[in-house]
């Protein structure tokens, strides 16, 4: 649980009243510590080696939404690629 709470109080703080935004804020959350916990990782996604994505997904429809992204412009490659 309080690995979910900052993510929460984050979310009312901003003013986010819904469930779909404090998922969205948990979510950004989410990307940026994986980059300033992994020196690693943040220096290939400097260099667009790699990226890292933070999705929102409803599993009983079967979507799933972008929330966060950090690195190379991965949907406008996939875009100029025709995929």
């Amino acid at each position: 649980m309080e690995r979910v709470t900052p993510g929460v109080l984050a979310a009312q703080a901003a003013g986010v009243g819904d469930d779909d935004g404090s998922i969205d804020t948990r979510v950004r959350q989410t990307v940026d510590f994986l980059l300033e916990r992994s020196r690693e990782l943040a220096d290939q996604v400097a260099a667009e080696r790699t990226g890292v994505v933070g999705l929102s997904y409803r599993l009983a429809e079967g979507t799933a939404r972008l929330v966060a992204s950090r690195g190379p412009d991965l949907l406008s490659d996939a875009a100029a690629a025709g995929r």
